[in-house]
């Protein structure tokens, strides 16, 4: 490496000039306080978002206010303001690439999500993204839908219904003009990578020379069990010897300039602009991973950070996070040696910038999300069905609602489906599902029935898209899997805990028309259910039996705190459930509420007997401006809940 202690820069106004105004860099030396550009050396600007989870619009709630330095705060979010950020941070810079560590679509803004995430890829496109890595959200349908459609544009199975949409230039979805990889996601079965595992770019150093700059992407270890992107057929390698293992490839390979994308986060304080105290998976791999990686971006718990860490071997390297929802962009800028190709690691400099509201949003990308907007408002009045009543969450003395009831059918119906086109290959037979269950009001988490599905009387019952898809869902799946009778009995039995002072809590459970059963009222917790008082199809519950359950995958995964269900075999996926609910809406036609008759109590008129009193939260549906139902659910979570459940320290990941 040449000598840099003595020599003078040329310092140049262009992205470290502006970023002063708005926030700290991260240096990783004082040298590189003193240099915009460095003549002698190759310049690379790396431009990252992550999260975007499809939010064209703009950030929401909460997540459109970000703090800087000296508490700062700003109006964040909007890909029409986003792509005018990164025309100026592009501005004269020979080699800026722009990628993403994740989770850029399969998220809740409707705009996006009621067009199977197309106009998000339509958005990236526009905005010239150059590659991303797979994020767990990119698995929240299937490997296969995002290999096949979402890359390569193929159609399923309804072209202008179910996908293959007509974007704002008049033209069907034709996919990503960008790749994805993952260098931890493999097929269960045959251990084969699912994506690329890296790419090396060549970038310009001039005079007809070119130089590689390496990269290597990380899917969150676990997403195939994790509950959007429960995929049974997948499976996640270790980050950290997957990253060193493709470190050192990439070394054989000549490249001497390593970055790693990584679905994977950490905590490193509150304010965009700096990183203080930081802890999670992915600090703890920045700590250990290959010094030969000279960059660490990261994503997947919505935080923003940017700061310098040394490797292994003592020397500094970025390691950042972009926040999520389109809040910032992050550039680092590296400094090649144009004779080895490595990178100057004293002269690196990185920095958060706000995508404030506050500039001229760039046009094409403001038509975009305007023409989705609009298409949108369309498909949302759209009627997909009739009800002759109201379904309501208000429950009988039982614990049962006829909004209830309706979507334990609906789980039921949905795990009796067929795999589709776009569904992942699988070994196990799919085995209709026999009986199905809904947490309504689970210990822990959200319910999946987000609200009731009222009767418009001016429409005579019609029944609209966004009536159905703001009804149900996390925009998780229904599963099929195999348990036994005694699990099934177990888990009735679950609803019922003790609580402080002696109270009672009662978590009931929604079951499908096939199922009825009674509860003793004076009965003790966990003895209050007889499975011979147990019918499903009319006969009696066989504890040795083994049946083929649905529900939503976070009950299955004792996400709701029903620990029966551990250790089913078998699982099977289904379609993410609002998605799923709205073909159940259309396959019935016509919605009529079934007679509250599943649950029966007895031993009621007793001396101490009690039903118990409701837990858990019933009302899920955000407002509008309020975060997206699944971050309400984990935010409420117990420590190491949902998909962060592996992570140290009991941290809870946001998504």
């Amino acid at each position: 490496m040449r000598d840099i202690g003595r020599r003078s820069f040329f310092t140049a106004a262009g992205a470290l000039a502006t970023a002063s105004a708005i926030g700290s860099n991260a240096y990783a030396t004082g040298h590189a306080r003193d240099a915009a550009t460095a003549d002698e050396y190759v310049d690379v600007q790396l431009l990252n978002i992550t999260d975007l989870h499809g939010y064209l619009q703009g950030a929401p709630g909460a997540h459109s206010r970000i703090t800087g330095a000296g508490g700062k705060t700003y109006t964040v979010g909007g890909v029409a303001y986003l792509a005018a950020h990164l025309e100026r941070l592009r501005d004269g810079r020979r080699n800026s690439l722009f990628f993403a560590p994740g989770d850029l679509f399969s998220g809740w803004e409707f705009d996006a999500a009621a067009f199977s995430d197309e106009p998000t890829i339509e958005a990236l496109n526009a905005m010239g993204m150059d590659f991303a890595s797979a994020g767990n959200h990119e698995f929240d349908k299937s490997a296969r839908f995002l290999t096949e459609h979402m890359e390569d544009g193929g159609g399923f199975p309804v072209v202008g219904r179910d996908d293959d949409f007509v974007d704002s230039t008049g033209h069907r979805f034709a996919g990503a003009r960008f790749p994805y990889y993952s260098a931890n996601t493999i097929w269960r079965d045959t251990g084969e990578l699912v994506l690329a595992p890296y790419n090396i770019v060549e970038v310009d150093a001039g005079r007809g020379r070119r130089l590689p700059v390496g990269f290597i992407h990380l899917t969150a270890i676990g997403t195939e069990s994790f509950p959007g992107s429960y995929q049974p057929g997948l499976r996640t390698l270790d980050e950290l010897e997957t990253a060193n293992r493709c470190a050192a490839e990439l070394r054989s390979r000549g490249v001497r300039a390593i970055v790693l994308s990584m679905h994977d986060g950490a905590v490193a304080g509150s304010d965009f602009t700096s990183g203080k105290n930081p802890s999670g998976p992915a600090y703890e791999l920045a700590l250990r991973a290959s010094p030969h990686i000279d960059a660490i971006v990261t994503g997947h718990w919505h935080n923003a950070f940017t700061m310098m860490l040394p490797d292994p071997d003592g020397r500094p390297r970025p390691f950042v996070e972009a926040g999520c929802y389109g809040q910032m962009v992050n550039e680092i800028n590296l400094r090649l040696d144009p004779d080895t190709g490595a990178v100057i690691r004293e002269l690196t400099t990185s920095v958060n910038h706000p995508n404030t509201r506050d500039v001229t949003p760039d046009p094409e990308l403001k038509e975009i999300a305007t023409y989705w907007a609009d298409r949108a408002s369309r498909r949302a009045r759209s009627p997909i069905g009739t009800q002759t009543a109201s379904f309501t969450r208000r429950g009988n003395a039982q614990g049962e609602s006829t909004m209830g009831d309706l979507v334990a059918d609906w789980a039921l119906w949905a795990g009796r489906q067929p795999l589709g086109p776009m569904d992942d290959p699988t070994d196990r037979p799919d085995t209709p599902a026999q009986l199905a269950v809904i947490a309504l009001a689970p210990r822990v988490g959200q319910t999946v029935i987000a609200g009731d599905l009222l009767r418009d009387e001016e429409t005579d019952g019609t029944v609209t898209f966004a009536q159905a898809w703001n009804a149900v869902g996390f925009g998780d799946p229904i599963l099929t899997v195999t348990v036994s009778g005694r699990q099934i009995h177990d888990a009735l039995e679950e609803q019922w805990a003790p609580t402080t002072g002696g109270g009672l809590g009662f978590s009931p459970l929604a079951v499908s028309g096939n199922v009825r059963y009674t509860f003793d009222a004076a009965g003790a917790v966990g003895r209050r259910v007889d499975p011979a008082d147990v019918f499903i199809d009319g006969r009696p519950l066989d504890l040795k039996r083994r049946y083929r359950l649905a529900a939503p995958s976070y009950t299955l995964i004792n996400q709701d705190g029903f620990s029966a269900f551990t250790g089913f075999t078998a699982p099977v996926r289904h379609t993410r459930d609002f998605e799923s609910f709205i073909a159940f809406v259309r396959a019935r036609e016509e919605l009529v509420p079934a007679p509250l008759d599943r649950v029966a109590v007895k031993n009621a008129h007793l001396r101490g007997a009690r039903t118990g009193t409701l837990t858990g939260r019933r009302q899920l549906l955000p407002d509008a401006g309020m975060v997206p139902r699944p971050e309400v659910a984990l935010r409420t979570a117990r420590p190491g809940g949902a998909e962060g459940q592996r992570a140290p320290g009991g941290f809870r990941v946001p998504c």
